[in-house]
């Protein structure tokens, strides 16, 4: 899809109006046509990553996929295949040009959409649902500009339909049950913690081939998948591009946007050397490649660190460029001990020390404690997520949103947490380009943080 787009304003579907002022789902009526226990889906974005919640959804009895909304015609044909394997019928294609999307949001079957497009359509898309009248589940990202983020929260309070942004490491089972830890007291008042984004994607950012496995040195209109345009973001952004995986779980451990906020944050970055290494060295590149002579903006690697209200501090890194194992780089250390993500998330990886029941002064394998305080919700759920994407954890974030919409139930991470995840790579841009300043972080809840009470898996059995 372009990156220029421009939104116009849809009358709101009527079967929605009766949201309640809050953002919340429990003013929901039931669904127009469709049965109360059954969710009509639109998907926007069929590619690689749309094609997991195309797969999700198609394997619930709760879901119907009315509709599908993508340019590209083999990611379509591909998604369609994943539906009448699963024996559902063939959904409704829009693929008459980038904004064909459009024309889905006005059908009067769709209740809610999963917008899984490149990035710099997440918020124009989901703020052309809610004007519809249509319930947006947003993939993750980083906003192109801060006032996107109080666009997006605004059309949520004008129109009274709530969003939830699908962060799926929310729920990853080591995650959970470190919250769960959190939660138990554990480490005691927490003080400082680590998240990020370390991942080599040098062969996502040059694919010039079929697959997600054809690596090369091409991007842009000659690139694959997400090629196409991820990597244009690296030549024209030095900042946290990518802050969601990393901040998200932390913040639901320090009850962020309820009960205290983040505040301000600055961000510094090394130079720019990997993409162009990798282009020189690359079998299909070289020196004399035309692709040799870009200008990278992305510095290898950049560092956030970011305040609370509370007094807890944040430390995020973005590390996409150079050649290293995939690894979020977890760290949560209280008052009395700390877990230190170690590896790839598998559930028997990372270090723990806890005063008092750890020996003094030595880390002992996370293993033990992660599976004492496994959290309630993968023990519940642990069958019907086996076989999902990323460890299972993608079932429990689309598991939430249909539950949400099904039991008219507040999200567990709305808009508010969009907005306020989303804010962390204008501002790191700018602080970048300030030489490091210190930035000012909105609270987009205007004040409602302080009273608003914690949510995530929080008295909620099924999400």
């Amino acid at each position: 899809m372009s990156q220029n787009i421009h939104r116009r304003t849809f009358i709101k579907n009527s079967s929605l109006a009766g949201l309640s002022i809050g953002l919340s789902l429990h003013g929901l009526p039931s669904f127009k046509g469709s049965a109360s226990d059954t969710v009509q889906i639109g998907l926007i974005g069929v590619g690689l990553r749309g094609q997991e919640h195309v797969r999700l959804m198609a394997q619930r009895s709760d879901v119907t996929i009315i509709a599908m909304a993508d340019p590209d015609t083999s990611m379509m044909a591909i998604s369609q295949d994943i539906i009448t394997k699963a024996g559902k019928k063939k959904a409704i294609e829009y693929t008459n040009g980038n904004l064909d999307y459009k024309n889905l949001l006005n059908r009067k079957d769709i209740d809610a959409v999963i917008i899984a497009t490149p990035w710099e359509w997440h918020i124009p898309q989901a703020i052309d649902a809610m004007e519809a009248g249509k319930i947006p589940g947003v993939e993750v990202c980083g906003a192109l500009e801060l006032k996107h983020c109080w666009d997006i929260v605004d059309a949520s309070e004008r129109t009274k339909i709530p969003a939830m942004i699908l962060e799926n490491v929310c729920y990853r089972r080591d995650v959970m049950a470190v919250l769960n830890m959190v939660r138990n007291g554990l480490f005691g008042e927490l003080l400082h913690l680590h998240g990020g984004y370390q991942h080599d994607l040098r062969g996502v950012k040059f694919n010039d081939g079929k697959t997600p496995y054809d690596s090369g040195v091409e991007f842009g209109e000659k690139g694959f998948s997400e090629a196409k345009w991820r990597t244009n973001h690296s030549v024209h952004r030095n900042g946290e591009l990518y802050p969601t995986h990393g901040l998200g779980p932390i913040a639901t451990m320090i009850d962020i946007n309820r009960g205290n906020r983040l505040t301000k944050l600055s961000s510094i970055s090394t130079k720019s050397r990997g993409l162009h290494k990798y282009i020189v060295e690359h079998p299909k590149g070289g020196e004399n490649h035309p692709n040799a002579k870009v200008i990278f903006k992305l510095g290898d690697i950049v560092t956030t660190q970011i305040q609370t209200a509370n007094g807890e501090t944040i430390v995020l890194t973005h590390d996409t460029n150079s050649p290293r194992p995939y690894n979020l780089g977890f760290r949560v250390q209280g008052t009395n001990g700390l877990w230190q993500d170690t590896h790839a998330g598998e559930f028997n990886a990372g270090m723990v020390y806890i005063q008092g029941k750890s020996k003094p002064h030595q880390w002992e394998n996370s293993e033990k404690w992660l599976k004492e305080y496994d959290h309630p919700l993968w023990k519940k759920y642990e069958k019907e997520a086996e076989g999902a994407g990323h460890g299972g954890m993608d079932w429990f974030v689309d598991n939430a949103f249909i539950e949400c919409i099904k039991q008219k139930k507040d999200f567990p991470l709305d808009v508010y947490d969009l907005a306020t995840l989303y804010s962390i790579t204008p501002l790191s841009e700018k602080s970048i380009a300030e030489g490091g300043s210190l930035q000012d972080i909105p609270d987009f809840t205007k004040g409602k943080w302080q009273n608003r009470k914690p949510l995530f898996c929080v008295g909620q059995e099924d999400y």
